[in-house]
């Protein structure tokens, strides 16, 4: 048997009612529940209800401004009925739990379509609202039988409670369909970004190339050794941000991870910051050739930004660049520690600044304030961790550990 019914179903042009109807429908938008299948978790909770209340038949409806939609039963076949109809729409203005050992007594009942035996015979009835965060009634959790009935105290609650449940379950899967849709989003702007970027670097490798091949560079060697390199720096371009626009589709969750030597990977950020490292006289060494597990492409991204960001602020101090990174062999990994002789970063400051568009040093230093959010990412991503302490040098010491599992 289904409960349900068509009569007075209102037509589709027919007005809101209320203010609270209209809230309510938008709430019920949002978790996107009509005309789709029942959740396995809700067919649960109600199978749960039904048997803690010693009750045949347990609903959950959700009530908008036109009718009464059963998303989950036990006992009966899920249907929709008017709003009219519904004998959980008569309670649902003023929301709280209702018992009702006998319908037929109740004045809010006795004449309504499930009771008189129009529709079904329900007798006992008990409810709780279904109530969402931002305080909106959208519907009840309830559970009858068509013979006389009552609740113990401990059933009450444990309705109330399986109502709860109820809201936890549609708030996870709307923040599941969010988060699914925010990835999609994400994966459609780094294909934009992937064209919009991959472009001009090809146009730019070819007009490199056709200089490094014309027959004056026979007569400069230093213009072909600056082109050489100005070639390999593009050629590392493109396959970085093929490489990060890869790791931005996936999320974060699945770095190419094998055996990586971190002075190589130091050797390769130099060339392409030695622009900046020749005009600020920057001395950057790197203490042992040490082989680390992580994504050889991420991790040239978390050093150039680590070792970009100490000349940086070391500039700003208005001293010489001394940065020195270092590597510490852990039992289960390896710590890698970039410090310069800059200032030391303010210790309220250290964990802040891993925020997006968070700087730690005044406008006057260039940059957005994304670059260690980006490091933080990463980090993750190799299920790391990363820091700021004050260095032996004076300045400041950015660090973080790889795992030996990543």
């Amino acid at each position: 048997m289904a409960l349900g019914s068509g009569r007075g179903v209102p037509q589709r042009g027919d007005d809101v009612s209320t203010a609270h109807d209209v809230t309510r429908r938008e709430a019920i938008a949002q978790y996107r529940l009509i005309g789709e299948p029942s959740e396995p978790d809700l067919q649960g909770i109600v199978e749960l209800a039904a048997t803690i209340c010693g009750v045949p038949t347990a609903v959950i409806n959700i009530i908008d401004d036109r009718m009464q939609h059963q998303i989950a039963a036990v006992g009966i076949q899920a249907a929709v009925c008017s709003r009219e109809d519904s004998m959980c729409a008569a309670v649902i203005s003023s929301p709280g739990r209702v018992v009702v050992p006998d319908a037929q007594l109740d004045t809010r009942f006795a004449q309504n379509p499930f009771v008189t035996g129009e529709v079904a015979h329900v007798r006992f009835y008990a409810s709780s609202p279904l109530i969402t965060p931002a305080g909106v009634a959208i519907g009840t959790l309830c559970v009858f039988d068509d013979v006389v009935g009552e609740l113990s105290d401990a059933s009450s609650r444990a309705l109330d409670l399986l109502a709860h449940q109820v809201i936890d379950v549609l708030e996870l899967r709307r923040i599941q369909r969010e988060l699914v849709e925010s990835n999609a989003q994400l994966e459609q702007f780094a294909v934009q970004v992937s064209h919009d970027l991959r472009n001009p670097l090809t146009a730019l490798t070819g007009f490199i190339e056709l200089a490094a091949d014309s027959p004056e560079m026979a007569q400069a060697p230093r213009a072909t050794q600056s082109l050489a390199r100005a070639e390999a720096a593009a050629g590392r371009m493109t396959a970085m941000v093929t490489d990060l626009l890869d790791f931005a589709r996936m999320g974060g969750t699945r770095p190419h991870v094998s055996d990586v030597d971190v002075a190589d990977t130091v050797d390769a950020v130099l060339e392409d910051l030695d622009g900046s490292l020749v005009s600020t006289g920057a001395e950057v060494t790197v203490d042992a050739s040490t082989l680390v597990r992580a994504d050889d492409t991420l991790l040239r991204v978390l050093l150039q930004n680590l070792i970009a960001n100490a000349v940086k602020f070391t500039v700003a101090a208005e001293r010489v660049p001394q940065i020195r990174v270092t590597v510490e062999t852990l039992p289960d990994g390896w710590r890698i520690n970039v410090d310069d002789n800059g200032e030391a970063l303010d210790p309220e400051m250290r964990d802040r600044v891993f925020e997006p568009m968070q700087r730690g040093h005044g406008a006057d230093v260039p940059g957005i304030g994304i670059g260690l959010a980006t490091c933080r990412r990463i980090v993750d991503a190799h299920k790391g961790s990363i820091g700021l302490d004050a260095s032996p040098a004076g300045g400041t010491r950015a660090w973080f550990v790889l795992p030996a599992a990543a």
